[in-house]
């Protein structure tokens, strides 16, 4: 059985191309990435797309009334495409408790810092400024509160000394990159396991 992956972006999409090449390269069997879709026509992650055969699909915030409405349509989408996971990759908008429903388990975030802390924007900023001396990134399946879904997998880096937020973030999205790949092949071959709030990898 093939794994069919939509994947939710708003940027430049390094974490979708990290996932792309990990397929292509048979790193990650038994999937394929179904769409990708982004909030933002301007958005780098589409032309990823479209350089790999993958269809994108711009859908415009300004033509909804609400963010149920603009949801509802990507929901729309998501189904059309038999989608069997979502991934967001640098993804700037909330999604609705009803996509989260529908896709209950199905849904996974990554976030450039080790949650419980951090949550929200600017991450690596708060990290600087809060002065810890490491930080991280998870992987997270998604819930209605923000960043707060049970926790997948974690990596860790060292906060410098003289970092600031744009170095600080420019390291962790390498860490960012495998994590998201490991997390997408353990899903894809069956091997994450919820009890309660806590992921168990099976062997």
């Amino acid at each position: 059985m093939t794994i069919k992956i939509s994947v939710l972006v708003s940027g430049r999409g390094t974490n979708l191309q990290s996932v792309i090449d990990a397929i292509e390269n048979k790193d990650i069997r038994n999937a394929e990435i179904a769409c990708v879709i982004s909030d933002k026509a301007e958005a780098f992650a589409l032309k990823r797309a479209e350089k790999h055969g993958i269809d994108g699909v711009f859908v415009n915030p300004a033509n909804f009334s609400s963010r149920a409405e603009y949801d509802d349509k990507m929901l729309e989408i998501l189904k059309e495409k038999e989608t069997d996971l979502v991934l967001l990759a640098g993804y700037l908008r909330i999604i609705s408790d009803s996509v989260i429903e529908e896709y209950k388990n199905r849904i996974i975030n990554i976030h450039p810092s080790l949650l419980p802390s951090f949550k929200g924007l600017n991450a690596q900023k708060q990290a600087v400024d809060y002065g810890v001396k490491f930080t991280g990134c998870t992987v997270h399946f998604v819930e209605p509160d923000l960043d707060a879904g049970p926790i997948i997998l974690q990596k860790i880096i060292p906060v410098r000394e003289d970092d600031t937020a744009e170095t600080l973030a420019e390291r962790l999205l390498i860490e960012e990159n495998k994590a998201y790949r490991e997390v997408v092949k353990l899903f894809v071959d069956g091997k994450l396991e919820i009890d309660n709030r806590k992921v168990r990898i099976k062997e």
